[in-house]
């Protein structure tokens, strides 16, 4: 096990920019994942730590050793690629060992890391088979064993699971984490898919054009993202124009609502955004007795999912959803005037 350092490091590609300034520390055993759209420097990144592309300023440590310009069959890296890169013309036990092969491991030392690696798949006693025998499932769990045959310092996976379909894709993240926890090998995972870094992951590090935006858990990313793009990208979030209209208060649709203490760096006057979280609006009908922090709206959507109600409500222009248990169902129909509760602890201020 090792720890992962990332300093300073930018990589551009004559004048484009695909990694800037990025500094990140993870601890040993630590499992992380790069989230963000697609161009926004998290692949990169990854191969700067895997050895397949060099910084073009920065460093990478590993376990305390400056790994920055060292090769990549020096660096003790296990890596599943998107595509899994399986030789097709190789039995799955000859694509666990590979590297053990080329390595000067002899037949039994391969066979029988082999046989360790498939039981660990929960793929017993196929290590005959072709990979053209093998569904999309069975061939992932091979890439990874084979990214673990030399017992990798730090394992990296590129896109995991965006070759499965959905239900696969999440029982493999269960899996996969379930498996990394068990091995306790600092591993990085490249993902644009954010259930898949909620689930997964013990640090999220959001990345968008080339930078790193916010680091931190699952939790911390999704209770108090640092701006807009994080707010929006990461779950599903209500934001709401809004004016900062006193000390722990902010202006809504002509409302004022409390804001607790979740208003640091603005002032009196400033434009903000305010964020709620579905889960955490309730609606009541306007008919009721009026809560203390909300805003009047109209509903234009229900939908009932059996475990969850969703009421798409309209304030002022702006869509508000509020995602509610069946016991808290307030029976209001579309078209209804209701109102919008957003408790203080639940609101966010966040630049426009």
């Amino acid at each position: 096990m090792t720890g992962l350092a990332i300093s300073g490091v930018t990589k551009k590609f004559g004048n484009i920019t695909a990694v800037e300034d990025v500094n990140l520390t993870f601890k040993d055993g630590e499992m992380v994942c790069f989230l963000g759209p697609s161009g926004c420097g998290k692949t990169t990144l990854l191969r700067m730590i895997a050895g397949l592309e060099e910084p073009t300023s920065g460093s990478i440590t590993m376990g305390g050793r400056d790994m920055t310009h060292v090769p990549v069959h020096q660096r003790e890296i296990g890596m599943v690629f998107q595509s899994f890169a399986l030789f097709p013309h190789l039995t799955v036990g000859e694509n666990i060992t590979y590297s053990m092969r080329i390595r000067g491991h002899s037949r039994s030392e391969r066979e029988d890391r082999a046989r360790e690696l498939l039981d660990m798949m929960h793929l017993p006693g196929m290590a005959d088979r072709r990979i053209s025998q093998l569904s999309g499932g069975q061939r992932q769990r091979v890439a990874i064993a084979r990214a673990l045959a030399l017992n990798p310092q730090v394992f990296l996976l590129d896109e995991p699971m965006s070759a499965l379909d959905a239900n696969l894709r999440e029982a493999m993240q269960i899996e996969l984490r379930k498996l990394q926890q068990e091995l306790g090998i600092t591993t990085v995972v490249v993902t644009h898919d954010q259930t898949e870094a909620m689930t997964m992951a013990d640090t999220i590090v959001v990345m968008g054009k080339a930078k790193v935006l916010q680091s931190g858990s699952p939790m911390e990313i999704y209770k108090k993202p640092v701006d807009r793009f994080v707010a929006d990208f990461i779950g599903t979030s209500n934001l709401l124009p809004a004016r900062m209209s006193g000390e722990g208060t902010a202006e809504v649709s002509g409302t004022s609502l409390n804001i607790g203490t979740n208003a640091h760096g603005f002032a009196k006057g400033d434009e903000v955004v305010l964020m709620t979280r579905p889960e955490e609006v309730f609606v009541r009908p306007a008919s009721a007795e009026r809560p203390a922090n909300a805003v009047t709206g109209r509903v234009t959507f229900v939908r009932d999912i059996g475990a969850t109600i969703e009421i798409l409500c309209d304030c002022d222009g702006h869509e508000v959803i509020s995602v509610l248990t069946p016991k808290d169902w307030p029976e209001v129909e579309i078209g209804q005037e209701v109102h919008i509760e957003m408790p203080k602890d639940a609101c966010s201020v966040l630049a426009p």
